[in-house]
């Protein structure tokens, strides 16, 4: 269930329809959810305790201490495996047993459901329905990992327990909401390492619906064989491939496009088969981390987490921060850009959810973290909310009680007595009640920067490609540490984003390692750059189009004259410098002559067009133009002929970190406040700003191991007296603005947070 720690090492439109909006707009969000996981009893998800003689009473009490606690929600869960032994004979006694007992205690219930495990009877019937990896093997799950529901028989199977646990939960009134889907891959909790570069689905169902979504995208076989350079006679040749050839590579990129849009559509399925009973609670699911730290070429299926957001209410995501290594702990800067990176997939939903909250020292077998402590669950939790989470769910009450995680990730002990941490975490609970309505409706200070996410460009090369796995990611979070180190609001986008030409309210575009593009957002960047937005691609623009085809001209897909250069030269290089020349551009401003910025992997020599309004900002060691920025209609473009961005994550340069902040004085971007720490690559107090109904939201959070003094002005709407209120010890000041700028100082302990909610008098 928690293997984002394996994606870390490794790799360190679907709509809801016109119906479905309809739906939308009856469901109940009044409410956020901070709860703990527990089924009764003390079995480990997704197993579920055998009910005996004395559950009610040990039930009754466990759930009487989680409300006691402060906790105002209970997350329970039901496992296919158990919950329907027979075809068509459900047993949910557990889940009656729970909500009956939770509805008591007056205890909301959320719930996961599980159907990553199989009852045997399913693979009896249906014996077509395995799994299958690319060598021909069939997966005899060992009830994991269940079955293929590309087929329709076991689809079904599938959909109807979604439905049958809807007609029982939907008859308690404490449910709350529902969570569709625990970390989704193609296959879960399942580790087929005895089949080299295992990859799935190669079933007959998989791939005939592989072949629809081909005919859907080709209209024809004449076509598909183009775009393959094949020759079929028959769709019923056509499957997806299964090594690399020297050739095109365009049916790998049409397969792992194919399987991030088919678990997309699953997750719609699934939705609809809960909607078909239940019209009104929540629905959501959580990915393993983000998929900016997946690949396409994780063969168990690699999700994108901006279309798994699309069929649901809101879309969540696990938080490990401690997972099962001390080596493998996350820094401030994994644990910023997970959230920050889901908050953005749900941008359009106003929301997101932790669905799982790391609640005790994390284990593997030998492995086993360092302690979670009060002050880790003080931070985990307030960022979440602090970047707009409308849920924290923490996994989970009880440790877990058997498997290869025995012993780990438990809030109390396995003994059930407290820990320190649990009645801790208990009192950030019980604020997050006091002031429902105040997080609920406050949302986190728009973003005029966005930082494209595009997974395209990790299928370069095709299958075969195994050289820079983590380019994309780190290219990524190389600008976005410097953007969230200075307390500056940013936004991952989507590719798609462009393509839909969905940009309105961003003044700058940064597309990081941007070597696979398509027409549509070659279109989009146009429109945007045309109608005065600023983009800064790096280096190789469009290199590939999304057919793996090359560009004549880089950059490709004719965005060389909205750049106003051509590629000239390429190099691949380990240590990359470029000397500054121009320091009267406003993104350079303040540079002494002959700084240097790093780069990463190319060092690429760029060719003006002739275009007058082309300024040389810096060279490369050969003193050709390597950072060019040009006008285009009414914006401008800047071309970085290297990978800054992957430079930075990889080690910190204070130039290129002062370049990419100054790159808001060139896109005219006002930022809402600004702090004395500002800027700190360590010990950061992380400052996030939300807006309210009355007025402001400032969360204050400090990473350092120090206490701290900060400093805050934050623009203001208009002059006068505001109340300042924090939120969590009820403590308040008031403080008289002055130009429309409100400066306030604070005090913070180490690990520690302050919520301050800002009204002006009237």
């Amino acid at each position: 269930m928690k293997i984002l720690n394996l994606l870390f090492i490794l790799f360190l439109s679907i709509t809801i329809g016109a119906q479905g909006q309809t739906k939308q707009e009856k469901i109940d969000k009044n409410f956020l959810p901070f709860s703990v996981w527990y089924s009764g009893g003390k079995a480990r998800a997704p197993m579920l305790s055998k009910i005996t003689a004395n559950s009610e009473k040990e039930w009754r009490a466990d759930l009487q201490q989680i409300k006691a606690l402060g906790f105002n929600t209970v997350r329970t869960w039901v496992e296919w495996a158990t919950c329907e032994p027979k075809p068509g004979k459900y047993n949910f006694d557990n889940l009656h047993l729970l909500m009956r007992l939770a509805n008591e205690v007056g205890l909301k219930v959320f719930i996961q459901i599980y159907v990553d495990s199989a009852p045997d009877w399913v693979v009896q019937k249906y014996p077509f329905a395995l799994f299958e990896a690319q060598n021909g093997d069939k997966i005899h799950p060992q009830s994991a990992p269940g079955v293929n529901t590309d087929n329709e028989a076991a689809k079904e199977a599938v959909l109807n327990f979604y439905s049958e646990t809807a007609k029982v939960a939907t008859s308690y009134p404490n449910l709350f909401g529902w969570d569709l889907w625990s970390e989704p891959h193609i296959i879960n909790w399942a580790s087929i390492d005895y089949i080299p570069n295992v990859q799935f689905c190669f079933s007959d169902a998989t791939q005939g619906r592989f072949r629809e979504w081909l005919h859907k995208k080709y209209n024809s076989l004449e076509n598909l064989n183009a775009a393959w350079y094949r020759n079929f006679t028959d769709w019923e040749q056509v499957e997806a491939p299964r090594f690399s050839t020297i050739l095109s590579y365009t049916d790998f990129i049409d397969w792992k496009t194919f399987i991030y849009e088919k678990l997309a559509g699953d997750m719609k399925d699934r939705y609809n088969a809960i909607r078909k009973v239940d019209a009104t609670h929540l629905i959501t699911a959580h990915a393993v981390g983000a998929s900016l730290f997946q690949s396409p070429h994780v063969g168990a299926g690699a999700t994108d987490d901006f279309l798994m957001a699309e069929p649901l209410d809101y879309y969540g995501v696990s938080l490990y921060p401690k997972h099962n290594h001390p080596k493998n702990a996350w820094s401030v800067t994994t644990l910023r850009t997970v959230m920050d990176f889901i908050r953005s997939a749900n941008r359009e939903k106003g929301g997101w959810y932790v669905g799982e909250l790391q609640a005790g020292l994390g284990t593997i077998a030998l492995q086993v973290s360092d302690p979670v402590t009060s002050d880790d669950h003080r931070i985990w939790a307030w960022s979440a909310i602090a970047k707009g989470a409308k849920g924290v769910n923490i996994y989970a009450y009880y440790p877990m009680s058997s498997g290869y995680e025995a012993g780990g990730y438990g809030l109390i002990n396995l003994d059930g007595t407290l820990t320190e941490r649990a009645v801790n975490a208990g009192k950030i609970a019980e604020v997050v009640n006091r002031n429902q309505q105040l997080f609920l409706k406050a949302t986190p200070a728009k973003a005029e920067i966005g930082i494209v996410y595009n997974p395209l460009t990790q299928m370069v090369g095709g299958m075969q490609r195994r050289d820079y796995p983590a380019a994309l990611s780190q290219s990524l979070i190389g600008y976005f540490q410097t953007f969230a180190n200075h307390n500056i609001p940013v936004d991952f986008i989507h590719r798609k984003h462009i393509e839909k030409q969905d940009l309105s309210q961003y003044k700058l575009i940064i597309i990081p390692y941007p070597i696979m593009f398509t027409r549509e957002a070659a279109a989009g960047l146009r429109a945007f750059v045309e109608n005065g937005g600023y983009v800064l691609a790096e280096a190789r623009m469009g290199w590939n189009d999304d057919r793996g085809y090359a560009s004549e001209i880089i950059p490709g897909l004719g965005l060389h004259d909205i750049f106003g250069v051509r590629e000239n030269e390429i190099r691949m290089r380990d240590d990359i410098e470029f000397t500054i020349t121009d320091e009267s551009h406003p993104a350079i401003q303040g540079f002494e002559k002959g700084s240097k910025l790093t780069g990463s992997l190319y060092t690429q020599s760029l060719s003006l067009l002739g275009n007058s309004n082309a300024k040389v900002l810096a060279t490369n060691e050969q003193g050709q133009p390597a950072i060019v920025s040009t006008r285009y209609g009414k914006g401008e473009s800047m071309l970085v002929g290297t990978y800054m961005g992957m430079a930075n994550f990889q080690k910190f340069n204070p130039d290129n970190d002062r370049f990419f902040v100054q790159l808001l004085n060139w896109a005219n971007i006002k930022r809402p406040f600004t702090t004395s720490l500002d800027g700190r690559s360590s010990d950061q107090v992380e400052v996030r700003l939300q807006d309210t109904k009355d007025g402001y939201l400032v969360f204050i959070i400090n990473h350092s191991a120090n206490s701290e003094k900060i400093d805050i002005e934050l623009n203001v709407k208009s002059d006068g007296i505001y109340n300042l209120r924090n939120v969590i010890n009820e403590i308040q000041k008031k403080v008289q603005s002055s130009s429309n700028k409100l400066n306030f100082t604070a005090n913070i302990d180490s690990k520690d947070v302050h919520v301050i909610e800002i009204v002006k008098n009237n």
